[in-house]
């Protein structure tokens, strides 16, 4: 039983507003969006140093490049750095992303393109872009990710989130609630809500997740029924935020074979679906055979 910590999917108010989402009450979905602006201090450079004491320098590097130490490329600001992770894109990316693939169902996209750079932070020591957008294409409906390093305040006024917009209304989701902002049309002149708007419904602080996902998992333990978030939905959502930030660094449109797994006619793009492996550590192999006995 694996089980990925994508644990709002067990939150009861992302649950709730899902259940609204898949009323039609929105009617026809045309586009979702997604984002994170995190308020954090991007770093500054700072000269290389030696490891802090009783740290194993090379086993933490395990198969990334053999770098001198530096205290920006460990602990926390690793995520900056293109060695260890994607930055906000893959960070908060994968939580977010997430639940546009749950509440439209849908896999992975045709294409992607995505702009950004350090236009907040010029001179910072981050490798990952401070300011970033990136749009998907899905078979009927668009995405939106976006994320801003040092600034707190984002759209409809939330640091981070998800909206669904559909032709009666918006719903917005965070880790604190959820609302619906109704679409206005004209009726003999007057006009209506498209579809009634819904306050905030704020979340219990109990019930935002990830408590129940602990417990999804040891009743999955128990059960041997699959986790709500399993190594599936787990690799999909890696694959859509990877996506994201390929499209940036190549800096062009990619197209996603998603049967083959491969970006479709693009060397430059599919060499960084997986990361080089230095120091002695290699890939591991499985077969279908090996993969069948485990």
């Amino acid at each position: 039983m694996v089980q990925v910590g994508q644990w709002q999917r067990s939150g009861k108010h992302w649950q709730d507003a899902m259940e609204y989402l898949w009323s039609g009450e929105l009617g026809q979905i045309r586009t979702a969006k997604t984002w994170a602006y995190m308020g954090w201090a991007a770093p500054m450079p700072v000269p290389d140093s030696d490891p802090p004491a009783g740290v194993d320098y090379d086993m933490w590097l395990g198969p990334a490049r053999k770098r001198p130490f530096n205290k920006h490329r460990f602990h926390w600001d690793f995520r900056w750095y293109w060695d260890y992770a994607g930055g906000l894109m893959t960070d908060w990316g994968v939580h977010l992303i997430d639940i546009v693939l749950m509440g439209m169902k849908a896999t992975a996209p045709r294409s992607v393109m995505s702009l950004g750079g350090p236009f907040g932070y010029p001179g910072s020591a981050m490798e990952t872009p401070d300011t970033q957008q990136a749009i998907y294409e899905y078979d009927d409906f668009t995405m939106t990710w976006e994320h801003s390093v040092g600034i707190s305040l984002g759209p409809h006024q939330r640091g981070h989130g998800v909206s669904f917009t559909g032709n009666n209304g918006t719903l917005v989701v965070d880790r604190g609630g959820w609302e619906v902002l109704a679409e206005t049309g004209r009726r003999d002149g007057e006009r209506y809500e498209k579809t009634p708007a819904i306050e905030r419904q704020v979340a219990a602080p109990d019930q935002r997740g990830l408590a129940q996902h602990t417990q999804d998992f040891i009743d999955c333990m128990k059960t041997r029924r699959q986790p709500r978030c399993n190594a599936d939905v787990g690799a999909l959502v890696a694959v859509n935020a990877h996506l994201g930030n390929i499209a940036f660094r190549t800096g062009r449109r990619v197209y996603w074979d998603h049967a083959a797994g491969r970006v479709k006619g693009d060397q430059e793009a599919n060499a960084l679906l997986r990361a080089e492996y230095h120091n002695g550590w290699q890939f591991p192999q499985v077969t279908v055979a090996e993969a069948s006995a485990g």
